[in-house]
Parts: C-alpha cells; sequence; structure tokens
C-alpha cells in the first residue's frame, strides 16, 4: 500500500518567520457572506516562508532563480536520517548511512516544535564540514526541519554558498515529526516565481 506523508508546514497568520523576514498576511478580500459570488483572499508573505526551497539565485546575483530549478532534483528517492544532535558535522555524517542517497532529509529535534511561532535561535543545523560531506556523497538535494540549513545569524553562510555555488537544492522548513527515518520518495514542487530568490513549496514524502 501506498502512504503519503505531508512534510509541509502550514500557511497561517501569525506562524512561524526567520527573524527580519516579512511575516503572513492573510486577508479576505470577498466573501460569499458579504454578498461575493466567491471567497477571495489576497496573500501577503516572504518568499523564503515555510517549507521553501532556496535556489543559487538566494545568494549568488548571477546563480538560477526558482523558475529555473531542475524538477529532476526535486522529485525522486530520498533519505530520512535522523539527527538528534545540534550540529550535523561529517563526523556524525560519516555513521549515519547516507551513502548513495541523493536526496537527504534530515529529521532533528526542530520537528518537536518547527510550528511553533516562537523563533528558537538554538535549532539543530548543519555544520559547513557536513556540508562538504554531503557534497562529496554527492547528493543534489538536502533539507532540514526548520527555516535555515546553517546556524542563526551565521557570518559567511557558508552551507548555503558551498550548496548552492555547488548546484545543490536546500529545502527548508520541512515537518518531519510524522516520518520514520528511511527511504522515501520526495515530491518537493516549489511556486514557478520568475526570478524568485526562494519560493514555499509543498513537499510530500510517499512510501511504497
Amino acid at each position: 500500500m501506498r502512504k503519503i506523508y505531508d512534510i509541509s508546514m502550514g500557511i497561517k497568520n501569525g506562524m512561524l518567520t526567520y527573524p527580519g523576514d516579512p511575516g503572513v498576511e492573510i486577508t479576505r478580500e470577498k466573501t460569499i457572506g458579504a454578498g461575493s459570488s466567491a471567497n477571495i483572499s489576497r496573500y501577503c508573505m516572504g518568499s523564503h516562508t515555510g517549507t521553501h526551497i532556496d535556489p543559487p539565485f538566494h545568494f549568488f546575483p548571477d546563480g538560477k532563480a526558482a523558475d529555473l530549478l531542475p524538477l529532476d532534483a526535486l522529485v525522486g528517492p530520498a533519505r530520512v536520517v535522523e539527527a538528534p544532535v545540534s550540529e550535523i558535522d561529517g563526523n556524525f555524517l560519516s555513521g549515519a548511512g547516507v551513502e548513495g542517497a541523493v536526496r537527504v532529509l534530515f529529521k532533528t529535534g526542530n520537528s518537536s516544535f518547527c510550528e511553533d511561532p516562537v523563533f528558537r535561535k538554538d535549532f539543530a543545523r548543519l555544520a559547513p564540514d557536513g556540508a562538504e560531506f554531503l557534497k562529496r556523497a554527492g547528493v543534489k538535494l538536502v533539507g532540514i526541519d526548520y527555516l535555515s540549513i546553517e546556524k542563526f545569524h551565521s557570518v559567511d553562510h557558508a552551507v548555503h554558498r558551498l550548496f548552492l555555488g555547488g548546484g545543490i537544492v536546500i529545502v527548508e522548513g520541512l515537518n518531519l515529526s510524522d516520518v520514520a527515518p528511511g527511504d522515501y520518495t520526495l515530491a518537493c514542487l516549489p511556486l514557478k516565481i520568475i526570478g524568485g530568490d526562494g519560493a514555499p513549496a509543498r513537499a510530500v514524502l510517499i512510501k511504497e
């Protein structure tokens, strides 16, 4: 039997956002109850709201924008790796079973509070040497269960630059709380925002 896991954060007013990013404002512009023929809403939010992808253009002026990302990087076999550590480094990854994985999603302690509207600066993240390990392993997509893949207020953004400069897609803001470690099929399709530096996405994992 096939089971589909929705690993996306719900988008709503007052939801968790990265400090300094635009907040979410959802306003009902027309309502059936007020005499309109249909309900119509206005959505205002940042490009890195909730579950979203980071394309190269996020950090590189000449990098590919969100609408130009190859779809074959966003759909296909993925491995969920449980990481009960605050920093995912090369030492941890050497024994984490990521060998042969094309897409790696990290389930950390963040999954227990990723839907909490209060931002946590102590979230689990990927260390630069962990990013180097994954790049050498040949992965083409890496995801994590919080709004950033690297430490809060990183000075050099080494993880982002290494991945995005090397053609590796980053997915942030996953909710893996109901997903067990193992192999799945990932479908993560961002909005086709022309020239986008980021794009919210609906992400699912499929288990046959």
